[in-house]
C-alpha cells in the first residue's frame, strides 16, 4: 500500500491505483478487436490476471477461466464474480488426456507446473521454489469448453501453463479448427524439464493454419541479462 492509499484510507476512503497500461497490452486488444473476438478460454488463469487485464483494455465478451489449484481458483472466482460474462470452470488442469495429474505447487503461484522446474529455473528464481505437490483433475480442452460455448462465438484461446502449451494443443483436438486465434507462451530457454522451444511452436502453430500476429516480452532474467519467456498471438489469416 502506498503512502496515498494509507492517507486516504485514513480519511475514509479507499484509494485504487491504476497502472498504466502497457503497449502490448493495447495492441492485444487491438488484434481482438480486429478479429471481432467475441470469447476468450483463458486456461492457466491463476487469479484472473489475463481477464482483467483484457475486461481494462475494453473487451466486453465472454471470458471462461481455467485454473487447476485450489487456493488460486479460490481467489479467480471471488475476483470474477461481479462479471456476469466471466465464468469460471471448476478447478481443472488442461491437458492432453482426462484423468488425474499432480502439479508442481510453487511459492509463486502463477510459476507452478506439471512439469518439473528445470536446474536454471531453480537456480536463478529461489522464490519460485516449489513448496508441495498437489493432486488435480485433469481434461481435455475440446470437452471441457464445449459447455461453455456457443456455435456463433468467435474464439480465442489463451495458454499459459508454465511449458504444458503443447499438450493444451494435442487436447483441444477439433475445437482447434474452430478457433480465431491463440496465445501461448513460449520458451527461449527451458525453464520447465521437457518444455518446447519456440521455434517448435511458432512451426506448430503454422501448420494448424495459424499467422503470427504479436510477440509479447515475458519472463527477463537481470541475473543473465537474457530473455527467458515470451508470448506468440497467432490469428487464422484471412478470417478478420
Amino acid at each position: 500500500m502506498t503512502l496515498l492509499q494509507r492517507l486516504a484510507r485514513s480519511l475514509g476512503y479507499d484509494l485504487t491505483l491504476r497502472k498504466k497500461a502497457r503497449p502490448h497490452e493495447a495492441q492485444l486488444a487491438a488484434v481482438l478487436e480486429r478479429f471481432r473476438v467475441s470469447c476468450v478460454l483463458d486456461v492457466g488463469a491463476n487469479v484472473g490476471q489475463y481477464a482483467a487485464m483484457l475486461r481494462a483494455q475494453g473487451f466486453g465478451g465472454k471470458i471462461v477461466s481455467f485454473e487447476p489449484l485450489a487456493a488460486a481458483h479460490a481467489a479467480l472466482a471471488r475476483r470474477a464474480a461481479a462479471d456476469p460474462g466471466w465464468q469460471v470452470a471448476p478447478p481443472m488442469a488442461i491437458g492432453d488426456r482426462d484423468g488425474e495429474v499432480s502439479i508442481e505447487l510453487s511459492a509463486e503461484s502463477d510459476m507452478s507446473s506439471i512439469l518439473p522446474q528445470s536446474p536454471i529455473l531453480r537456480q536463478i528464481s529461489p522464490s519460485s521454489a516449489v513448496l508441495r505437490r498437489e493432486r488435480v483433475a485433469m481434461a481435455r480442452l475440446e470437452q471441457a469448453a464445449k459447455p461453455y460455448l456457443a456455435p456463433d462465438d468467435r474464439t480465442f484461446l489463451k495458454i499459459d501453463t508454465q511449458g504444458f502449451e503443447p499438450q493444451v494443443l494435442t487436447g483441444a483436438g477439433s475445437l482447434l479448427e474452430q478457433l480465431w486465434g491463440v496465445q501461448l507462451e513460449m520458451s527461449l530457454v527451458a525453464c520447465y524439464e521437457g518444455e518446447v522451444g519456440f521455434r517448435a511452436m511458432i512451426d506448430r502453430m503454422a501448420q494448424a493454419g495459424f499467422e503470427p500476429y504479436l510477440f509479447i516480452p515475458g519472463y527477463f532474467e537481470r541475473k543473465l541479462g537474457r530473455q527467458l519467456q515470451l508470448d506468440g498471438v497467432f490469428m487464422r489469416e484471412g478470417q478478420a
